[in-house]
């Protein structure tokens, strides 16, 4: 076997042919140089070198061409002697699956030639489709994050390519991280997939070119012919089927035992003859926590004994996926609950002042933060407004939130001044560590007197927004977060008259990637002015 140049091995000038690489370049051939040495083909007859006839002529060269693509393409000349030797032919090649049947025609299989109904992919035959397909499959399930996404993915990349129907069944509930379940294994049927009727866009069901098979009921309504809740008897041919991890054909004696538990007193009728089932256990990080029936129909060439590996693959790519997605859900379900309960659930009403909030996370990846604001009623008929700012996205901000927070109810009971309050946040901050830092504001508003005194500790200015329709944003001493420590606080007595509007925020409102603070601000303003 001669080694052919590839389409970027191109004539250079001076290549030297004594070179290994110049071996590989286009030389011309010198005159009464000796032919290539004759090499044996793999079944042992002698071959010459070859000779090309253009189409269209005969083989007496009679009008003959130039080569198609050029030179590049033709045959290269012999090295000089010890420059590069051709590769020895190989003894033979393996012979691979389907090998030895001859192609068939498009929209036909290949070992019985009969025509394939309309939307069933060509069976895979050869370990690299198989291993192509493991490939796609497992990037397709790997995509998904939460638990539907993942039994989705699996659904979707196994049908109609690797099987015809898929049932996936998961343990309700579905045990999280080292949790020992107490009751018995009970499977629940997450979600079923089949190949589904061809339809034109309209949605009418497309008319068949042909009189088409009864599909067997195994395809029709997979829901109507199982049951929804299956419980694992200890002991069962279920369980052993499970505990054994490896995938199995449905025909095996454990299988054939196992499916009627799992499907219900129809699963004769769900699970076709032979075999053209595989039934394949889920097994997470630390337990098996599921099952999925992969189902071909009667007239699709059953599965191989390869494809038990692909059902393993799959299998254990969906698990580890489920795993994952019960921890984050688990662990975003906390998260949720510890931000929800170190914020108020509603708000006070104190007398000639109307209060509203709202909480919205930036992303989902940052749901749990240090934001909170919070009302305390004072006496005289006053009212604390506070609102601040733990640096982060963690459940330390959120838990550092919850002791600031508590430590302003505490101070604001002792009706204490603005400046003082800050002054005692910034000590408790410091105790808690000496990278704590937030930024706060703390104002009271007084409605006898329609005056508001605010002391800031390096946080967004509030905005006031007049009756009129006026938006002013007030100008405070902006002061330094908490946490530095060392630094005196001030605060400032302004007006505010009777209709007005105090909006206090937090710097995610306006501040982003694209601005800086200050032109959030500015467009915030606006936007106020314009709603207003």
């Amino acid at each position: 076997m001669t080694e052919q140049p590839t389409s970027f091995e191109r004539p250079q000038q001076g290549a030297d042919p004594a070179e290994a690489r110049g071996a590989l370049l286009r030389t011309p051939k010198p005159p009464g140089s000796p032919a290539l040495p004759v090499q044996a083909r793999a079944d042992g007859t002698p071959s010459g070198p070859a000779t090309a006839t253009p189409c269209g002529k005969g083989k007496d060269g009679k009008g003959k061409e130039p080569p198609v693509n050029g030179p590049e393409h033709s045959q290269p000349a012999a090295a000089e002697p010890g420059a590069h030797r051709p590769r020895p032919a190989p003894e033979g090649i393996p012979p691979q699956p389907g090998a030895d049947q001859e192609r068939a025609p498009a929209g036909q299989e290949r070992r019985t030639g009969r025509g394939l109904p309309p939307g069933r992919p060509m069976p895979m035959r050869r370990d690299g489709d198989r291993l192509r397909f493991v490939g796609a499959a497992t990037r397709r399930i790997a995509r998904g994050l939460d638990l539907d996404e993942i039994v989705m993915g699996l659904c979707r990349a196994t049908v109609p390519t690797f099987s015809d129907a898929i049932l996936v069944y998961l343990r309700d509930p579905l045990p999280v991280g080292d949790e020992r379940p107490t009751g018995p294994v009970v499977l629940r049927l997450r979600r079923t997939d089949r190949i589904p009727e061809e339809r034109d866009t309209d949605g009418v069901p497309l008319p068949p070119a042909f009189e088409p098979e009864p599909e067997p009921p195994a395809l029709t309504d997979l829901s109507s012919l199982t049951t929804e809740l299956c419980e694992v008897r200890p002991g069962g041919a279920l369980n052993e089927v499970l505990r054994g991890v490896r995938p199995v054909f449905a025909d095996a004696p454990a299988a054939r035992a196992a499916l009627p538990e799992l499907l219900g007193e129809n699963g004769e009728a769900v699970v076709p003859d032979g075999r053209h089932a595989i039934l394949a256990p889920l097994r997470g990080r630390r337990r098996v926590i599921g099952a999925a029936l992969f189902l071909r129909s009667p007239e699709r060439p059953a599965f191989e004994a390869d494809d038990l590996l692909v059902a393993a693959q799959l299998a254990t790519h969906s698990a580890l996926g489920i795993d994952k997605a019960v921890l984050y859900g688990r662990e975003a379900y906390i998260a949720d609950e510890l931000q929800r309960t170190m914020l108020p659930e509603t708000l006070p009403r104190p007398t000639g002042v109307r209060l509203a909030s709202r909480y919205l996370p930036a992303a989902e990846t940052a749901r749990v933060g240090g934001d909170w604001y919070d009302a305390i009623p004072l006496p005289g008929s006053r009212v604390a407004l506070v609102v601040g700012d733990v640096m982060g996205h963690s459940m330390t901000s959120a838990a550092i939130m919850g002791q600031l927070r508590t430590t302003a109810q505490t101070l604001a009971g002792l009706d204490l001044p603005p400046q003082e309050v800050l002054h005692h946040l910034d000590e408790q901050a410091q105790r808690l560590g000496t990278d704590r830092m937030a930024t706060c504001l703390y104002a009271v508003y007084d409605p006898v007197t329609h005056r508001i005194t605010i002391a800031n500790a390096g946080h967004p200015p509030p905005v006031l927004l007049h009756l009129g329709g006026r938006a002013e944003v007030l100008r405070v001493p902006p002061g330094a977060p908490i946490g530095v420590g060392g630094v005196d606080f001030e605060a400032v007595e302004l007006d505010a008259p009777a209709g007005a509007t105090l909006l206090l925020y937090t710097d995610g409102l306006v501040e982003s990637r694209l601005r800086d603070v200050w032109t959030g601000i500015e467009q915030l303003r606006e936007k106020l002015a314009a709603t207003a």
